[in-house]
């Protein structure tokens, strides 16, 4: 009450329609004084006399039209000046007054109130906090992930009415100007951990600028939508500038059957490399684990299955399917050697098809490009198409379109717009259409990446999560791996409970559904341990596994 009385007393404008209010509130009171100074007059006009109670009384009554009838006038004088002080009141008293009330009080005061909701600063003293200037899908994302770690964190949020509603969400934002140093400055940028700034480029170089003035040393991660704004946005100031669709594009050039059966490499800790490497037309498809002898031909370690979006910690005796993706561990060697191993012959004599010609779908032809294998991009926007050799002008949906693009020979279909929606459309008819082609379909939003797998998807790349693994890395370097949706790779030290034991009796798989990929001692990275191996407790565990998994883990043995 007190802070939406000081905005009444304090704002410009509120102080204005204070002032309006209380003269148009004399205004009435000059009125009703007049009329009733008038009143006396003609009652002794009547020979009648009342007292000054009884005159306020009659005025306010008759303007009010409550009218009781105790006390009227019986000359026509008397009529007359009633009738003039009934209109009047119907006017002032009754469409004036609660106009001018709610415009210049009531009003204001409920903005007051709703301003006093959404708050417009952090507490003094805030620190190690990350500041976002946008609700898109990354950031939204992030929040998620921030809150599982206890991480604090700010939206700004412009818009007054936006700003409430994410509040009503339990979502932490703070009201303000993105070009504003006052909104930074109240949002304790200068102890910041991180400022995650993801709108268009324009307003990214501007927002980064506005920061630098305030503080040199905090952290700055953009996304830039063009290729030219790299540099001006690294000119501005940002710290680390990405290119998230680009970056999409290419993630899903690597993992079509043509452009790369190696493994790629998804993250590194320390020594260790977590790569994913797809199990289609491999020789060791339709095999167990136990019988692939991976471990023994590599030296990699399988510590997980990919299966349709689902994370799986698999077992000697799991199938690799066709449609497995498996998530191997070892050192560079290892993966060196699984590459020259089971090197494939490439199809790129078969176009690879891709459906949208948008910024991620040209990303991954660039990339397929580079490895020299043909695609074709289907583009139904006239201003995308480049060329005629690559590209091919109608609707994915339509038959005819799919058929000139190469649908039946294609040996991979990228799916890469924007909307989820169309992305499920064309991905069960693509599958309809050939049941045993690969289907690499991208995915704006979390919650649609089931739905896309159970329309008919091989893989799934997420850009939300792609750009929130990021900076969840920039953030914790050293202490957790942010691989994809779901599946980390983090350090922690071994429980005192497991001291002295060793890594097979300990039972961590089994008991929490993660997988120890290497042992930090004595300064150095133990990869793929042995199951004999003892754990001593100045060892530091290095696991893989789901955001579940870990949270077991923890919940277990700490």
């Amino acid at each position: 009450m007190f802070s939406q009385i000081s905005y009444l007393l304090h704002g410009r404008a509120a102080r204005r329609n204070v002032r309006m209010l209380a003269r148009y509130l004399f205004f009435l009171v000059a009125l009703v004084t007049f009329y009733s100074t008038v009143f006396h007059f003609l009652m002794e006009f009547e020979g009648r006399t009342f007292s000054w109670v009884t005159g306020f009384y009659w005025t306010l009554t008759v303007m009010s039209t409550l009218g009781f009838g105790d006390i009227t006038f019986t000359s026509d004088q008397g009529r007359i000046f009633s009738m003039v002080v009934l209109l009047s009141g119907v006017i002032y008293l009754l469409v004036m007054l609660p106009f001018t009330f709610i415009q210049f009080f009531y009003a204001p005061w409920l903005e007051a109130q709703e301003k006093s909701r959404a708050p417009n600063e952090l507490p003094v003293g805030t620190s190690g906090h990350v500041i976002l200037t946008n609700t898109d899908p990354i950031s939204l994302t992030l929040v998620k992930r921030l809150n599982k770690y206890r991480i604090d964190y700010a939206i700004i949020v412009e818009d007054l009415q936006s700003a409430l509603d994410f509040h009503d969400k339990d979502f932490r934002v703070v009201v303000g100007r993105l070009d504003d140093p006052e909104t930074f400055r109240r949002l304790r940028t200068e102890a910041a951990a991180l400022v995650v700034v993801n709108n268009n480029d324009m307003i990214n170089s501007n927002i980064i600028f506005t920061i630098r003035e305030l503080s040199d040393s905090v952290r700055i991660v953009t996304n830039a939508d063009s290729d030219d704004s790299v540099d001006i946005l690294q000119l501005a100031g940002a710290t680390y500038v990405f290119q998230f669709t680009r970056e999409l594009g290419e993630s899903l050039a690597r993992r079509a059957i043509g452009a790369s059966m190696h493994a790629n490499v998804i993250g590194r800790f320390g020594q260790l490399l977590i790569a994913e490497a797809p199990a289609m037309r491999m020789p060791f498809e339709g095999k167990t684990l136990k019988e692939s002898n991976l471990r023994r031909l590599t030296g990699v370690t399988v510590v997980g299955i990919w299966e349709r979006g689902r994370f799986e910690i698999p077992a000697p005796d799991t199938v690799i399917s066709g449609t497995s993706v498996l998530v191997l561990a070892g050192s560079e060697i290892h993966l060196k050697t699984y590459d020259e191993l089971f090197e494939m012959r490439s199809e790129k004599s078969r176009r690879v098809l891709i459906l949208g010609g948008g910024r991620v779908g040209r990303a991954a032809a660039e990339a397929l490009k580079e490895q020299k294998i043909a695609y074709c991009i289907v583009e139904t926007n006239k201003e995308f198409i480049e060329d005629n050799d690559n590209y091919i002008h109608g609707s994915a949906a339509d038959i005819k379109t799919l058929v000139r693009a190469g649908i039946y020979e294609a040996p991979t279909v990228f799916v890469t717009t924007h909307d989820d929606d169309i992305n499920i459309y064309l991905t069960i008819y693509c599958r309809k259409l050939r049941p045993d082609i690969q289907i690499i379909s991208r995915s704006t939003l979390d919650r649609n990446i089931s739905k896309l797998h159970s329309a008919g998807a091989d893989l799934v790349m997420s850009y939300a999560s792609l750009g929130v693994n990021t900076i969840i890395n920039i953030l914790r370097p050293d202490e957790v791996l942010m691989l994809t949706e779901g599946l980390n790779v983090f350090r922690l030290p071994v429980p005192s409970s497991l001291a002295g034991v060793s890594l097979g009796e300990s039972g961590i798989r089994q008991r929490t559904g993660c997988s120890v990929v290497a042992i930090h001692s004595g300064g150095s990275d133990r990869i793929n341990p042995d199951p004999a191996t003892i754990l001593q407790k100045s060892d530091e565990l290095i696991l893989i596994g789901s955001a579940d998994a870990e949270t077991r883990f923890i919940e277990l043995y700490t």
